[in-house]
């Protein structure tokens, strides 16, 4: 049985979906990570950032600049980055949805450390339903 070829524009639109997603992945582990400096640090300095981030410093400088026009952050001359109301939101929500993946992947047998790394990948591209049920699981089970 042979497959039916795919349209060109189909093809090229998951690709794109597929791009557009990774990018927001990418954004959101930056607001995480800005959160989290902010919480111990009081500033996220770009430098700091892109060492957490395991990137060059102009890699980080070119992701903050976009967090800043997507309205998630603000920068203060010699200071560092600081999130809006929204931003900090958004890494609120990153962080639940983090731990949530963590803490079902350890309840069904993952190794804690392989679940941190693990959770890094699922949990950008979990939906709202699933996490839901994962923690309707994770409830049960306390």
């Amino acid at each position: 049985m042979t497959e039916k070829p795919v349209k060109t524009s189909v093809q090229a639109n998951r690709f794109a979906r597929a791009r557009e997603a990774q990018a927001k992945a990418v954004m959101e582990d930056y607001v995480e990570m800005i959160g989290d400096l902010i919480g111990e640090h009081g500033e996220a300095r770009v430098a700091d950032i892109a060492e957490r981030m395991g990137v060059a410093h102009p890699t980080a400088t070119k992701a903050i600049a976009r967090i800043k026009r997507e309205g998630l952050a603000v920068s203060r001359p010699y200071r560092g980055v600081f999130l809006t109301d929204e931003g900090s939101a958004l890494a609120d929500r990153v962080r639940n949805r983090h731990r949530s993946v963590v803490s079902l992947l350890i309840a069904v047998g993952v190794p804690p450390e392989t679940a941190e790394i693990d959770a890094e990948g699922i949990e950008h591209h979990v939906s709202g339903e699933t996490l839901k049920a994962f923690e309707r699981f994770l409830d049960a089970q306390s």
